[in-house]
């Protein structure tokens, strides 16, 4: 079988490590990358640390992936040695129903990148802190050539997560958007709300990134630790998209919306947070969730970015700064997305 070199968390409690394993042998409709980048999702410092208590280890993170086609199965007819590709939060789906192209990852049976279980019910799953993966050719998504490697490997989780809200309830001229939060997920929000036309507001905790944001295309940058703040858009905007897990009141965001307005959690508190009825009934308003985004949406998101030259802002680090990287990430102490550079495995 291939044999990949990467790092893994072997341990909720232990720093991620070298780490030598086997890939799966090749099928006929399947694809092999050879891994050029690999981005750094809170989720995968989640993961790794099993705070989400659903860990087995060892475990090699990484589902914002971007490289390069090394070989096809027989059977595959949409991609061949050369082409540049990427691999997101999933590599297969509800195997026991209809594909549903654009819900697959809300089906059953779906597939994670990595500390999952792969289509045939026992091999486990390994992500893209590795030198190669691979993929069957219907969860591997092209990259337009105008967009980086590097800076196109992000788009895999940050941007869809934050494509497929913004399209799902239809951001766009006219629309008053807000994005709490500017991270990795948030900034990806406002450079893509706006590219749609959308009007977009940034909250944030602070002021410190309001250059940043009226940058990325925000037309306004609200401090929330301001009360003020909720005095000035109380009922003023159709979409708010909660990008931060902190267990912040969301009370005081559903005040902020128009009647039948919508709030769309993508962030995840450690602990449920108290929603009041009369939040929700005075003005008609929704709380909603997102999860990423389709295969065929993520790929809509990735030629929408290379019309619109919409890239992240990124950190390029080598992969045995990981664990300074992912200590850096609780801290927040990144603009905006670390990614790694795959060939400095070398260096081990």
């Amino acid at each position: 079988m291939p044999i990949a070199k990467g790092y893994a968390a072997t341990d909720a409690s232990k720093p991620l490590v070298p780490f030598t394993f086997e890939r799966r042998e090749p099928n006929d409709d399947d694809v092999v990358i050879d891994i050029k980048f690999s981005g750094i999702c809170h989720s995968d410092i989640h993961q790794a640390r099993n705070e989400w208590g659903n860990s087995t280890y060892p475990m090699v993170p990484g589902h914002e992936i971007a490289g390069i086609v090394t070989a096809v199965g027989g059977k595959v007819s949409k991609y061949k040695v050369g082409d540049r590709v990427g691999v997101g939060c999933f590599v297969n789906s509800c195997l026991h129903c209809e594909r549903d192209l654009y819900r697959e990852q809300y089906l059953p049976g779906l597939v994670g990148t990595y500390n999952s279980v792969d289509a045939d019910g026992v091999t486990p799953t390994q992500g893209g802190y590795a030198d190669s993966i691979v993929v069957q050719e219907d969860y591997v998504l092209r990259i337009p050539d105008n967009l980086p490697l590097d800076k196109a490997a992000p788009l895999l989780c940050a941007g869809i997560t934050l494509y497929s809200p913004l399209s799902h309830w239809k951001a766009g001229p006219g629309k008053k958007v807000a994005v709490i939060g500017m991270g990795g997920l948030g900034h990806m929000g406002v450079k893509i709300g706006a590219a749609m036309g959308a009007d977009v507001t940034v909250l944030s905790q602070s002021l410190s990134k309001k250059d940043d944001g009226l940058a990325f295309g925000a037309k306004a940058y609200y401090a929330t630790s301001d009360a003020e703040t909720f005095k000035t858009l109380a009922g003023s905007l159709d979409l708010i998209l909660c990008t931060v897990s902190a267990e912040i009141d969301w009370n005081a965001y559903l005040s902020l919306l128009k009647v039948d307005g919508t709030m769309v959690l993508l962030g995840v508190p450690e602990n449920p947070v108290p929603v009041h009825a009369f939040s929700l009934i005075g003005g008609r308003r929704s709380l909603a969730g997102s999860m990423i985004g389709s295969i065929q949406e993520t790929q809509e998101m990735l030629d929408f970015c290379g019309k619109h030259n919409i890239t992240p802002e990124i950190e390029i680090i080598d992969i045995q700064d990981v664990n300074e990287a992912y200590e850096r990430v609780i801290k927040s102490d990144v603009r905006y997305r670390f990614v790694i550079d795959i060939a400095s495995l070398a260096k081990d």
